[in-house]
């Protein structure tokens, strides 16, 4: 039996020692991937890429989430997978863009989840907890629930003399619903005594302003559920890598942005200004505060129309099924100025902000005709001209790739008196009629007064083009839903990095 024991022993250690660690993520390769399963049954595995920005900007706080578990002795592991060099494994778990982040479970490896919360270390780690133990962990001890609060930037405990009760069911049921934020429970004096605490209460801790907010009204899953959504962020966020997801993955859509240097002198003025008008509009409007001056920030600031001598500004946008951008009046970021704004896009007073360049000297000398938002609609809708318009951004690979082709089938139909080939920079031009989701779009518009508008979803060839208007817009126009298809393959305008936008799969 002894020799057994020795036998197993020593067949783990060789195990866990051919797993090389990297500031104690597990390293993990096709050829030990089974391995790690059997030695860390509940691993978070991140498949990345050596040369993606959002992989580097996660590395520190994923090695810092991956060493607190260690020192606390937890079974729950970190690895990751250069997905570059191990192909095979990047095939077999589907992964279509970087980072892709999945948790395998008991060390099956059937059907990994996906990981679906923040970037930061306790993000991770919450995230983790949660999928492995109690949504709601049972305090009985005061230090336990100091330790928890001190430990977490936002928590929530839920105080019930009665744990069985019909609200601490609802309150669990919440807490199963919410993976970044960790949830405890207690029924205990002495953390009642603690926290002040003297009837049945939700309590949401946070390490920023208020410190802690305190539900009311009835304790219903959906109830609770709203009261964490709106008081887990701060008041004012500022946008990063790590944020984003908590920004775009939150259940409030309607987004204002400041954009401003933090160099500047008034910064924390302006800054100050910004976070009191935000007190009106709890759970309503996000505020986010957007360094304008960070290199890793201009594609934002593009997106809005904006160069960096242009800050500070205010901008908001609706992120629903369009996304729809707002621009204030008074450009001067004062509290008041900022509420009346607010009020007035909650009012729905606010008529949409719609970008355009001006009409270039030259924009019909070359074959291919340039289009702005000023003149989209004369050209594009002229009831005798049947119209082919790329919508395009300078940044995008796919564009860059078709631009030559484009321009050849400009040359092809310039003689043609009713074909006209046209382009236009989505990134600083839009338009009511057209929305952009990702580049490059092909859309035709046929000569006629119905003002009709026909996607084009064939191939980018020269030939596939030209058959297209040869037949009247018929041959490669697609069904919305071949469309959504060929979306997939395109450019977002949202967020990716030069050469490489098309698999990396982030928020701007």
């Amino acid at each position: 039996m002894l020799k057994v024991l020795l036998f197993c022993a020593f067949a783990v250690a060789i195990i866990s020692a051919e797993i090389a660690e990297e500031d104690d993520v597990l390293v993990l390769k096709k050829s030990n991937f089974e391995e790690a399963l059997k030695a860390h049954p509940n691993i978070l595995v991140e498949f990345y890429a050596p040369w993606c920005g959002h992989c580097k900007a996660l590395a520190p706080e994923y090695a810092k989430a991956a060493g607190q578990l260690k020192a606390e002795g937890s079974e729950l592991r970190l690895g990751k997978v250069d997905a570059t060099e191990e192909s095979d494994l990047a095939q077999e778990f589907k992964v279509q863009g970087y980072p892709t982040i999945k948790f395998f479970k008991n060390g099956d490896k059937s059907a990994p989840k996906e990981y679906s919360a923040g970037r930061q270390a306790d993000d991770f780690i919450n995230w983790l907890k949660k999928r492995t133990g109690p949504a709601a962990t049972t305090l009985t001890e005061a230090s336990a629930a100091e330790q928890l609060i001190e430990g977490s930037e936002v928590v929530v405990i839920g105080f019930f003399k009665d744990v069985e009760s019909t609200d601490a069911q609802a309150f669990v049921n919440a807490a199963e619903s919410i993976d970044d934020v960790p949830f405890a429970i207690t029924s205990s004096d002495d953390v009642f005594s603690k926290y002040e605490v003297t009837k049945d209460s939700v309590v949401l801790f946070k390490k920023f302003d208020e410190g802690r907010n305190t539900f009311e009204g009835e304790a219903t899953k959906e109830n609770l559920l709203a009261f964490v959504k709106a008081n887990q962020l701060p008041l004012v966020i500022e946008f990063t890598e790590q944020t984003a997801p908590k920004i775009f993955g939150g259940e409030i859509k309607s987004h204002i942005l400041m954009f401003l240097p933090k160099s500047s002198s008034d910064f924390q003025d302006k800054l100050d200004q910004f976070k009191k008008a935000s007190e009106n509009f709890k759970g309503k409007i996000l505020f986010i505060f957007i360094d304008s001056e960070s290199e890793d920030n201009q594609r934002i600031l593009e997106f809005f129309g904006l160069k960096k001598e242009e800050c500070p500004a205010v901008r908001l946008i609706t992120l629903e099924d369009e996304m729809t951008k707002y621009k204030p009046e008074n450009e001067e970021i004062t509290t008041d100025n900022i509420k009346a704004f607010c009020t007035k896009f909650i009012e729905g007073k606010l008529k949409p902000h719609l970008m355009s360049q001006d009409i270039p000297e030259d924009w019909d000398k070359n074959p291919v005709k340039v289009l702005v938002g000023k003149n989209f609609e004369e050209v594009a809708f002229d009831a005798k001209k049947n119209v082919f318009v790329e919508f395009y951004a300078p940044w995008c690979g796919h564009c860059k790739q078709l631009a030559p082709i484009w321009d050849k089938l400009g040359e092809q139909f310039k003689e043609a008196e009713d074909i006209v080939i046209a382009k236009m920079d989505s990134t600083a031009n839009e338009i009511e009629t057209v929305k952009v989701h990702s580049f490059p779009t092909l859309k035709f518009f046929p000569a006629g007064d119905d003002r009709k508008v026909v996607d084009y979803s064939g191939e980018r060839t020269l030939e596939a083009f030209a058959k297209f208007l040869e037949s009247g817009g018929k041959e490669g126009a697609g069904t919305e839903e071949e469309q959504d298809l060929e979306d997939l393959d395109d450019e977002s305008p949202e967020g990716a990095e030069d050469g490489n936008d098309d698999v990396d799969h982030d928020e701007l």
